[in-house]
């Protein structure tokens, strides 16, 4: 096992790396409140690592909750649910909510915990690599509205997070790629080395190789917890780790959401934001070919969907959280391991871009 912090003074909290992990009441321990638990689930992963947490987690007498699968139920209806679960167990402001599960349950639950009772203390264990390298990371929590993804949330630290790579072996083929995208996306704005490994290792990576997804994990979540720990509330440099997230959350709610995976709809938009960094010279060709080649690499689309245009991208893309005083900011880079949030680009290079990619 791995483990590193999350270092936000009192705050600060664990994340533990490594097989087997599931079942160790010693590493729930230190983190559980003295009240009722409720795990978190959904129909998908219930069946498959439900019983093992909550043999971790005997001794308290924990209660479960199983939700349906997928983005598409990422909203405050089903966050009801949660609720409602809440209230029957009289969960007070001494009890815990534990996720169980990918982003869309460890998003939805942990604002259900931000939320309840004026928030209560949340425990993250990530089932997808997505959720181990990214969202369980950071405190964001929220849900969709039907014009905008995670439009709903507020920032809420867990106080564990627990990643068992065994739970990477049931993953399927398209999950593994869309988690890929999120690691990929540390190289790229911040850790040029670590770049260079993944073009070495992404076979390796793509075969489940546990070494090689033990160090991916890690090494994404040293940067995420460095940027977090920098920068909480995303006042400023941790608006990077959404590099070719306001083109891809634009392609996920044209689309319907759950029609991409998140993971997809970003390793898209990485190589749009690659290719407007190219037209407004701060990224050479040669650079962006990189990305794009690993990108492709990992199993990922590479450009929009068939009759998503530029007007519509562009609409969408207006909705985007990173919009101040009506002005779109995106991330761009400037070189591998460069990234600026700006909104100071060339809008007609934009359109090129929309324009190139919607053909």
């Amino acid at each position: 096992m791995r483990s590193l912090t999350v270092d936000l003074g009192d705050r600060s909290y664990p994340i533990h790396i490594g097989p087997g992990l599931l079942g160790r009441a010693d590493l729930y321990a230190p983190a559980l409140n003295t009240g009722r638990v409720l795990v978190v689930t959904n129909e998908t992963v219930a069946p498959l690592y439900l019983d093992a947490v909550l043999a971790g987690l005997a001794d308290r007498e924990p209660a479960s909750l199983v939700l349906p699968d997928g983005e598409r139920h990422k909203t405050l209806d089903t966050t009801a649910r949660v609720y409602d679960a809440l209230m029957d167990e009289r969960l007070g402001r001494d009890g815990t909510v534990v996720a169980l599960g990918g982003g869309v349950i460890g998003d939805l639950a942990g604002f259900a915990a931000a939320t309840w009772q004026r928030g209560v203390d949340f425990i993250q264990i990530p089932t997808t690599l997505l959720a181990q390298v990214d969202s369980s990371v950071g405190g964001k929590t929220g849900v969709n509205h039907p014009r905008g993804k995670n439009m709903i949330g507020a920032f809420h630290q867990p106080r564990l997070v627990l990643a068992d790579t065994d739970v990477l072996a049931t993953l399927p083929e398209r999950e593994l790629s869309a988690g890929l995208a999120e690691i990929i996306k540390y190289g790229l704005i911040r850790d040029a080395d670590f770049l260079a490994w993944l073009e070495t290792n992404m076979p390796a990576l793509r075969e489940r190789d546990p070494a090689a997804l033990a160090h991916a994990i890690a090494r994404s979540c040293e940067n995420k917890a460095a940027v977090v720990a920098a920068d909480e509330r995303e006042g400023g440099v941790r608006a990077l780790l959404n590099l070719g997230h306001t083109f891809g959350h634009a392609v996920e709610a044209a689309l319907g959401y759950g029609e991409w995976l998140h993971g997809e709809a970003v390793g898209a938009g990485m190589c749009l934001a690659a290719d407007l960094s190219v037209r407004l010279g701060w990224l050479d060709e040669a650079e962006r070919e990189r990305a794009v080649t690993l990108i492709a690499a990992a199993g990922l689309p590479t450009g929009l969907p068939p009759g998503l245009d530029r007007p519509r991208m562009l609409e969408l893309m207006g909705h985007d959280k990173k919009v101040l005083a009506g002005r779109l900011r995106l991330i761009l880079l400037r070189g591998i391991g460069d990234a600026v949030v700006t909104g100071d680009f060339d809008p007609e290079a934009l359109d090129a871009t929309l324009d190139t990619y919607a053909e």
